[in-house]
């Protein structure tokens, strides 16, 4: 996989500023943002929706929303060098996939990242970071961890800059670090 100017990773644990950064990067770009949120509001769950809110209330009037729980490489495949994609995230749209089996899995990664590498649109993709913690005690949480640890490390190949968003900072760990292989 080759880095790419125009994609942009950005992770990091939960309310770490994440999202605000990923938000500051496409309004960065110039370009016409489309927010691709990769969740379905759920009318029973008020939790959900008051996040939903919390991001839907940050954002410019101007943007575009998308949601987009499954079809992501459509999405961005879709896109032309005028958008800027804001993916808001990928946590979200494994959880929508992760009945998937393993060789369907990857073929849906591997299409996922194909989409990144032909896209001529910039792309903010947000990820979660699940992994620093305790070992889920059961099958899915391992499963549903273990795939977007290797979904984020394959995107962030893939993307020309990989910010980490810790307490409100972020520090692009692909310019300061060094890639660990495999």
């Amino acid at each position: 996989m080759t880095a790419n100017d125009r994609i942009f990773l950005v992770t990091g644990p939960a309310r770490s500023g994440k999202s605000e950064w990923a938000e500051a990067l496409a309004t960065q770009s110039g370009q016409s943002v489309t927010y691709i949120a990769t969740s379905s509001v759920d009318p029973a769950d008020l939790d959900w929706q008051k996040r939903v809110e919390l991001h839907r209330d940050r954002r410019p009037a101007h943007w575009h929303l998308r949601e987009v729980p499954v079809a992501l490489p459509e999405a961005i495949l879709a896109a032309t060098a005028q958008d800027c994609l804001l993916i808001d995230s990928l946590g979200t749209w494994l959880a929508n996939l992760l009945e998937q089996d393993d060789a369907t899995w990857q073929a849906t990664v591997n299409a996922l990242i194909e989409s990144l590498r032909q896209t001529p649109a910039t792309v903010v993709l947000v990820s979660e970071e699940t992994g620093w913690g305790v070992v889920p005690a059961y099958p899915i949480g391992r499963l549903f961890r273990d795939r977007l640890g290797h979904l984020t490390r394959w995107v962030g190949t893939t993307a020309g800059a990989v910010y980490l968003v810790v307490a409100g900072y972020a520090v692009d760990v692909k310019q300061l670090g060094r890639g660990v292989g495999g």
